[in-house]
């Protein structure tokens, strides 16, 4: 089954899922050699925040590795975005530093007359800054409304194998994105505890025109779909984060499969 995800240039969902004050902590781990090493932590908050005057979620991502395992690869990235209370975004920014690399991303969402604008900036790590406007018929995301908006998604309305394909900011452009429903999967968390949970991957096209996987997120099997485990490509190898701990948590966590 595939469909597409296209409602209409806003595309509100309800959000049964978080609440403000809502604050999640991950371990970093990273590939190296073929060895997973402990390598950082990272952090994913949401609380109540106003966007030109509109209500709003404010959710922050952020990955650091630490003092040690930055002798061989520095990884420094802070994602913030901006969306409606029903889940609409707003307003996105990435700055990453990976390796000896520095990049920036900015994207200003707009929906003048039913459709969907969007206003792209990208400092390259050559610090050369590319521009760009796009405005499409259907709603377009970047990394942090995606997850919020996958938050909001009832496992039992899909099936395993099933395909959604959407619109996402990528550097200066917009980009067709593909997400699978892989099914569920009981995954033990750092905080001791085994979890049901959804599992979605995200792809992208490479220059072959083959599809790669560049995200995988495991979202908890309840109300609260928590993403407790996150596994991403990066520049220079891949990376995970695994839950260890939370609190504000809006709903009973009803996908613990044992303690």
């Amino acid at each position: 089954m595939s469909f597409a995800c296209r409602l209409s240039a806003q595309c509100p969902a309800v959000n049964k899922a978080f609440k403000s004050g809502e604050e999640l902590e991950y371990t970093l781990y990273f590939n190296w050699s073929f060895i997973w090493i402990k390598c950082g932590s990272a952090t994913f908050s949401t609380r109540a925040a106003y966007y030109k005057g509109q209500d709003a979620y404010r959710c922050d991502l952020l990955f650091r590795t630490n003092e040690k395992f930055d002798h061989y690869f520095t990884l420094r990235d802070t994602l913030e975005g901006y969306v409606t209370k029903d889940l609409v975004p707003l307003y996105f920014y990435k700055a990453s530093l990976e390796g000896k690399q520095h990049r920036l991303e900015k994207v200003w969402y707009s929906y003048p007359e039913g459709k969907c604008n969007v206003k792209l900036e990208y400092t390259n790590p050559s610090n050369d800054v590319f521009r760009n406007e796009v405005t499409k018929n259907e709603c377009m995301y970047d990394m942090m409304s995606m997850m919020a908006l996958a938050r909001s998604f009832n496992g039992n309305t899909y099936k395993k194998g099933d395909h959604l394909y959407f619109d996402m900011t990528s550097s200066d452009e917009v980009c067709r994105q593909t997400m699978i429903y892989r099914g569920k999967e009981n995954f033990k968390a750092n905080d001791g505890v085994t979890y049901r949970c959804l599992v979605f991957s995200m792809l992208d096209w490479e220059e072959k025109k083959k599809e790669k996987e560049i995200l995988r997120f495991y979202f908890s099997d309840d109300e609260n779909h928590l993403p407790l485990r996150i596994d991403f490509k990066l520049k220079f190898g891949t990376a995970k984060a695994f839950y260890t701990g939370g609190k504000n948590i809006r709903n009973p966590m009803n996908s613990i499969v044992k303690k």
